[in-house]
């Protein structure tokens, strides 16, 4: 199988790889339940997103989201509940003064300062509103809370706060005639089908570059052996051999790649901005180029050998295959206009081709030696996304992980190392996503699996990559469930997947009494060096061997 720009091809994996744990299975979040926040009677409501229509001289115009208060009514779930009315300024803007003026029976808009939130939702139901908008000083939407030791049971009109640029607009509008305004907060359905597209992509895409990367190494060491009955005396050195470029991972790169993955989270948390932004999407246009060229050429050589075995010697990039160069403008193409239409609401389809294309190209670089190095990254990443997801905001006062994956620091832009689906059945629209290492992390392990049972002769249900799929498929499963369960606050997906996976393996070992195998896998432990590189000729017999051949599947 031809890889056609090896060295870039390494070079693109080793930063995927170091920028892939910086996202995970995030929704959007709906419900924005807060314990720690002060309750007592009539300050007791959950904060939640509020949809707020509005006409202007009766032309509907631009939907705009704000948040509700703990305190007051709360607004309505079902839109066909809800009435419209026309909307009005208090004077003054700041609502703070008990001789307020405005027309009964209107919801009333004031600008957010100078006295509390409960003080102007009184003070606008004392004036005959039926209903409070609050406006921002800024564009992120703030919970509005009550002070302690107080009732507010008296409180009884919704009070729903809206970004600057949404009051502004409001504003801007009715000064041009009626505005009204409805206000509803639909509920999220407990299961989208887009978190089922989003499963069978996840799994679907472990399974192709598992099984990739154990062809390619079939492949590898059928050649290794062909070689050698063409009359070498010894084994080949690296020198003699063309390889293809393998990362393997070892205990320490494995803990230094996390240590250097939340340097770089933390760089992303105080630094992303629209350059930065704009840095990351290149990166991801050249790593996607990258994969999807190489996956094309993989896929196209089985028909046309002659082109993808036929090299041109191109300068600076060195000997590129000739199907490369033939795909190469049509994958440029492809990734250079998924960059510039990136924000087009047909755009997550690209960025999923790129992604999964990207994957698979970097599960067939970067590979696991041993179950012993594979506990150390995923107990590691386990750690990893607990810490950053539900420890940080004790330090940073905010989920640093949730922050940068939504690009709540970016104009809601987040960076684009995922998958995304659009949610089809829920009201509030939105993605369902899932972070990059929440595949290629797991994917290392099931791709090590597939190898060792094709290497071990082991069938379909006695070998480890079946069950370790399943495992991931259930570990996935699981993170949806917690996610609906905790109203669509971002979850830690790996804090899930790496016990269904890992540890089925792990307990599965122990049971056959082949742990040790699977620990030390490729490791001289008792003066027998088992790796294809030492001078042990049982061991090259095995895997080189002209007979080798893949897992038998029993016919159903």
């Amino acid at each position: 199988m031809a890889v056609t720009m090896r060295f870039h091809g390494v070079w693109v994996g080793r930063l995927v790889i170091l920028l892939l744990l910086l996202q995970l299975c995030v929704g959007d979040d709906i419900v924005h339940n807060d314990e720690e926040e002060p309750k007592q009677p009539g300050c007791n409501n959950s904060f939640v997103l509020v949809k707020i229509r509005n006409w202007i001289n009766g032309e509907e115009s631009t939907e705009y989201v704000g948040v509700s208060a703990r305190f007051g009514q709360g607004v309505s779930e079902r839109e066909e509940e809800s009435h419209s009315v026309p909307l009005a300024m208090l004077e003054p803007l700041n609502s703070c003064n008990e001789s307020v003026k405005m027309v009964p029976n209107h919801a009333a808009l004031v600008w957010r300062g100078d006295c509390t939130f409960t003080t102007k939702a009184r003070i606008a139901q004392a004036a005959g509103a039926v209903s409070l908008i609050i406006v921002n000083d800024k564009e992120e939407l703030y919970k509005m809370v009550c002070s302690k030791n107080e009732t507010y049971t008296d409180i009884t009109i919704p009070s729903v706060m809206v970004p600057k640029s949404a009051g502004e607009s409001l504003e801007k509008a009715m000064l041009h005639g009626e505005v009204r305004v409805l206000l509803f907060s639909p509920k999220r359905p407990i299961v989208d089908i887009s978190e089922v597209f989003l499963w069978v992509m996840a799994v679907g895409t472990i399974l192709g570059a598992s099984f990739w990367s154990a062809w390619t190494a079939k492949e590898a060491a059928q050649e290794h052996y062909r070689r050698l009955k063409e009359g070498a005396d010894s084994y080949p050195t690296e020198s003699d051999v063309e390889e293809k470029d393998i990362v393997d991972i070892n205990i320490v790169s494995a803990v230094l790649f996390l240590v250097l993955a939340s340097v770089f989270l933390i760089l992303l948390y105080y630094f992303m901005s629209n350059w930065f932004l704009i840095l990351l999407v290149v990166l991801f246009c050249i790593g996607g180029f990258e994969g999807l060229q190489t996956c094309v050429v993989s896929l196209l050589s089985r028909w046309f050998p002659r082109e993808a075995g036929t090299y041109i010697n191109v300068p600076v990039l060195g000997p590129l295959s000739k199907l490369g160069l033939i795909v190469a403008p049509f994958c440029i193409t492809f990734s250079v206009l998924w960059g510039v239409f990136r924000q087009a609401s047909f755009a997550w389809v690209g960025q999923d081709i790129l992604g999964i294309s990207l994957i698979l190209t970097v599960l067939q670089i970067v590979r696991l030696p041993n179950i012993k190095v594979s506990t150390v990254l995923l107990s590691c990443a386990f750690f990893y996304d607990i810490f950053w997801v539900f420890v940080s905001p004790l330090i940073f006062q905010e989920s640093v992980m949730i922050v940068v994956a939504r690009g709540d620091k970016s104009n809601g832009e987040g960076i684009p190392m995922l998958l995304k689906v659009p949610r089809l059945y829920d009201p509030w629209g939105g993605y369902s996503i899932i972070g990059f290492g929440d595949i290629l992390l797991p994917g290392l392990l099931v791709s090590f699996c597939l190898r060792y049972d094709w290497m071990a002769k082991k069938n379909f249900f006695n070998g480890y990559f079946l069950w370790t799929t399943i495992g991931y498929g259930v570990g996935l499963f699981t993170t949806y469930v917690a996610l609906n369960l905790m109203d669509g606050n971002g979850q830690p997906a790996l804090l899930y997947i790496v016990p269904f996976t890992l540890g089925t393996v792990i307990l599965l070992g122990w049971w056959r009494k082949e742990l040790k195998d699977l620990w030390n896998n490729g490791e001289d432990t008792s003066g027998k060096l088992e790796t294809s590189t030492q001078s042990n000729e049982a061991q090259n017999n095995q895997l080189y061997h002209e007979d080798f051949t893949p897992l038998d599947i029993p016919q159903s």
